[in-house]
């Protein structure tokens, strides 16, 4: 069986690969976009098919491999990133890939940056928002963009956290163009298609973090110790109930969740660690001081609203789930009228209870509750060891179904 070259035009405006000439002069179809078979030389003989609608062109490669007839599928740099090796393997073809320099490694080079510990994620064809809360939750992003999901749309997003953009457009071409811009300016600019946003966190200079990309888990855990965190008047979510909450929050990446009431901001820690973005909203300046210092203290990038729910909520970017640490029904209510997916709330006063079950279940939750009451392990004198109880406190979750 003859497999499918796909070969990758270089995105740096390099000479084609050496692979590709005698590849071509054996083709017998060639499949690309209009500009990329525009770029090379058509073999005598050989069938073309321009791209649009990927189906009848995955069977004619079909076809032709079933036929023995030798096929290339010209793409832009590398064709196994974010490209159509991946659809073309689940049609079941045979390949033999030939990359090029692809447009994420060269935006990388002409700004003069490192990338190994750079996320990738596309904007291209789906839901921008995962590629949206990836640039507010890690140091070093680069966003492959699509019209109307470009450096536009995601700096008006980030606006609010701390990033600065390199955006690279009509790479390796005459046209090329690399600019550096803040959120705002990106949000008001006029940016060419196709293009590659670089999003970089002030926090880390030139970007350069090596751990960027948030492991399965964080490799010092989470329901961490109290002792972990600063805190004031033992303000701060128990361990034992930050476990709960964190699981129902199900942070990952590519989600935003709000921390409402954040206290010392253990559950946005929490949540940033495991990849989330995390916008906490805290009333008290001197909290909002606290909640930055444990983020240093674990090496998190999470936004900080300094004001009073639910007026600070306003204008805020649509959360994917909420964390409600603090505040009353009117601050529930303005939560729920966002429609998150998920939210979570955490009450040691039983007489809340029953009104904040109503509240959700009224806008269209689906209401869970368990109250957890751990008791810990204590010295007694003389060497014995008893069990200290902390105050028991009750987790809802409302899912929208």
């Amino acid at each position: 069986m003859t497999p499918v070259t796909v070969v990758g035009l270089d995105a740096a405006g390099a000479p084609p690969h050496p692979a590709l000439a005698p590849a071509l002069a054996a083709a017998g179809l060639l499949v690309g976009a209009a500009r990329h078979l525009a770029a090379v030389p058509v073999p005598p003989g050989a069938t073309t098919v321009a791209l649009g609608p990927l189906a009848p062109a995955v069977q004619r490669l079909a076809a032709a491999v079933t036929d023995g007839v030798p096929a290339v599928v010209l793409a832009s740099g590398d064709p196994g990133l974010f490209g159509i090796v991946r659809r073309l393997r689940a049609a079941g073809l045979p390949l033999r890939v030939v990359p090029a320099v692809s447009s994420v490694a060269a935006a990388f080079a002409r700004a003069g940056l490192p990338w190994d510990g750079a996320a990738v994620v596309t904007a291209h064809g789906r839901d921008p928002r995962p590629a949206l809360n990836a640039c507010r939750a890690l140091p070093l992003v680069a966003v492959l963009t699509a019209p109307g999901a470009g450096a536009a749309e995601l700096g008006a997003g980030l606006a609010g956290w701390s990033r600065r953009l390199v955006v690279a457009e009509h790479l390796g071409t005459d046209a090329e163009r690399i600019r550096e811009v803040t959120p705002e300016q990106a949000a008001a600019g006029t940016w060419s298609d196709p293009h590659v946003l670089l999003s970089l966190a002030e926090a880390a200079p030139g970007g350069m973090r090596a751990d960027n990309q948030p492991a399965a888990a964080p490799a010092g855990g989470w329901a961490l110790p109290e002792s972990r965190y600063a805190h004031r008047d033992s303000m701060i979510t128990k361990s034992e109930v930050r476990a709960l909450v964190i699981a129902r929050l199900r942070p990952r990446l590519g989600r935003l969740l709000w921390d409402i009431g954040a206290g010392s901001g253990s559950v946005g820690i929490e949540c940033a660690l495991l990849g989330a973005a995390v916008l906490a909203v805290e009333q008290d300046p001197r909290g909002a001081e606290t909640i930055r210092a444990n983020a240093a203290a674990h090496d998190v990038d999470l936004r900080l609203v300094v004001g009073r729910a639910p007026a600070a909520l306003a204008g805020l970017p649509e959360p994917d789930a909420v964390f409600v640490g603090g505040g009353g029904a009117d601050v529930l209510a303005a939560v729920t009228a966002r429609r998150p997916d998920r939210v979570v709330l955490t009450l040691a006063a039983l007489d809340r209870v029953v009104p904040a079950v109503g509240l959700l279940r009224a806008a269209g939750y689906t209401v869970e509750g368990s109250q957890l009451s751990a008791a810990r392990l204590a010295d007694l004198p003389g060497g014995s060891i008893r069990l200290a109880a902390t105050n028991p406190v009750v987790v809802l979750t409302g899912e929208r179904p």
